[in-house]
């Protein structure tokens, strides 16, 4: 099996303008559930990462009494919030303790989905996203905002994201496109994007030609068709656990790979590019400077940020 890299899509649109937020409301979320919202959420429990960056960038932080855990904690000011949840496990009592009036959870079970369905039976709201590509993240990010009150500031986070990806976009048009391998595990076996995935398409966005897995939901490739497909640049997104270009280059069976003879292996940071949330702007930079270190891909102004992030002294 081959794998497929994905066709070149057009550069990722938010959805349109929310109306102002007014209270009650009814919210679909990702999922397709209806999420009753009776008043401006004042108590929230965020259980993703992402979630946690989007809700500090719209300058409700001060409102966030409880999250998820995460070891690259951002912005700094999270560390004060306390962890009522880890990948795979929620402590509902916790966040009932609490007494949040929202839980935003992750959806393709980020989230344990019995979790949140005991919540919603003890009367919290729970909204799930998950967005499956670039343009979902801006989408999750207007519905969070929309959720707590915050709409007008989402919607100018997300347009100034989109003029970001649109000038990243318009600076790698006219390099060629090698293929990329990226790598998120190969310590036992081989794990990279899954065909028509986010992180196929940030790779396409940044001038690049994915290397994918030949399926849309599985994100484990053989090493021989990763051999067939010989890429020309392999990027390191495990290169926070150690993983140098030295390593690759003694793996069994990796020698003949273009990258690895050429030596184009290059570590990037995981967490800005796969983190569906509002550094994702700094991540596709760092994509199409890792693919094309000589194209004029423009520098971040400002913090991607649409208000004030409430203070440390602010968090719960």
């Amino acid at each position: 099996l081959v794998p497929a890299a994905t066709a070149t899509p057009p550069p990722p649109s938010a959805g349109p303008s929310a109306a102002a937020a007014t209270f009650p409301m009814t919210l679909t979320d990702d999922e397709g559930t209806r999420v009753a919202l009776a008043a401006e959420p004042k108590t929230i429990v965020s259980l993703t990462p992402a979630t946690t960056e989007i809700l500090f960038a719209l300058g409700v932080g001060d409102r966030v009494a409880g999250k998820v855990e995460d070891f690259t904690p951002y912005p700094p000011e999270v560390t004060a919030i306390p962890d009522v949840a880890k990948f795979g496990e929620v402590d509902v009592e916790k966040i009932v303790a609490l007494g949040a009036d929202l839980v935003i959870a992750g959806g393709n079970s980020f989230n344990p989905p019995d979790k949140i369905a005991q919540l919603r039976t003890l009367g919290v709201p729970v909204i799930v996203v998950y967005a499956a590509d670039v343009a979902g993240v801006l989408k999750d990010i207007e519905l969070t905002g929309t959720a707590v009150g915050k709409a007008a500031a989402a919607n100018d986070l997300t347009a100034s994201m989109q003029a970001a990806f649109d000038q990243v976009a318009a600076a790698t048009a006219d390099f060629p496109k090698p293929r990329v391998f990226y790598e998120l595990d190969a310590s036992q076996k081989i794990y990279t994007a899954a065909d028509d995935s986010f992180l196929a398409q940030m790779i396409t966005l940044a001038g690049g030609t994915p290397i994918t897995t030949g399926s849309t939901t599985n994100f484990e490739i053989p090493l021989e068709t990763l051999v067939t497909a010989d890429p020309e640049l392999i990027l390191l997104g495990d290169a926070a656990y150690g993983t140098t270009a030295d390593v690759v280059k003694v793996r069994n069976g990796w020698a003949g790979m273009a990258a690895v003879k050429s030596g184009a292996i290059v570590p990037v940071d995981d967490v800005i590019i796969s983190r569906p949330g509002p550094r994702l702007v700094d991540g596709l930079r760092a994509l199409a400077l890792a693919i094309h270190p000589d194209a004029a891909v423009p520098s971040p102004q400002a913090p991607p940020s649409a208000a004030p992030a409430a203070s440390a002294s602010a968090a719960p």
